[in-house]
């Protein structure tokens, strides 16, 4: 290995630690508990070492949230379900987020909580043309416009409705995340019968008129 090469693996070795601790620091006390201070007296370096490795607390803020929206875009885009219907990969779309969110509870409810521009800038999905801007939200809206391919549905009524599944899918993680002690059975029951049942529901909905 070239020194170059050693100096380029420590470099990602040790922002990769900063993010961890970053990580940690945000899920054991919020975003607003964040500091480079923190951070530094977590991983045993000096504030200002932090500072060659990221410019200010807001891009080791910007790189933990996409690190974790990467997570969430990664389980309902990843999907090797190409001979399935839409209607199965909407069910297996919502298992695999629910449960990539429960992977990271502490560091996924501090997010979706925190009102931060920062913070919002990677959450938010309720404005007008989020899903076409924010990629999880994209692959939810073509899947459910696969669905709707032979109805009268227009593109609004589809985001909308793209809106409203990420939306109660979060009411739902919310509470399988504070209620953790609920057993492992009755998770994944509540998992499957709001991923077959009532999203199912939410979708169909729109092709009753």
């Amino acid at each position: 290995m070239t020194t170059e090469k050693r100096r380029e693996r420590e470099i990602e070795e040790m922002k990769e630690l900063i993010l961890l601790a970053a990580s940690d620091i945000i899920a054991s006390e919020g975003f607003d508990k964040l500091s480079i201070r923190k951070i530094a007296k977590k991983i045993e370096y000096s504030p200002s070492i932090i500072y060659h490795y990221f410019k200010d607390k807001e891009e080791i803020l910007n790189n933990v949230m996409q690190r974790g929206y990467k997570k969430i875009v990664s389980a309902v885009s990843s999907l090797k379900m190409e001979d399935s219907s839409p209607e199965q990969r909407l069910i297996q779309m919502t298992k695999n987020y629910i449960e990539a969110a429960l992977n990271m509870p502490d560091e996924f409810i501090a997010a979706q909580l925190n009102q931060s521009k920062s913070a919002l800038k990677h959450t938010s999905s309720l404005f007008k043309g989020a899903s076409q801007e924010k990629k999880a939200l994209f692959v939810l809206y073509e899947c459910l416009k696969e669905i709707y391919k032979d109805k009268d549905i227009d593109e609004n009524t589809i985001e909308l409705t793209t809106q409203m599944i990420v939306v109660s899918t979060l009411g739902l993680i919310f509470k399988l995340i504070i209620e953790k002690d609920i057993g492992n059975e009755q998770r994944e029951r509540l998992i499957n019968f709001y991923s077959e049942e009532i999203v199912l529901r939410i979708a169909n909905g729109n092709t009753f008129n």
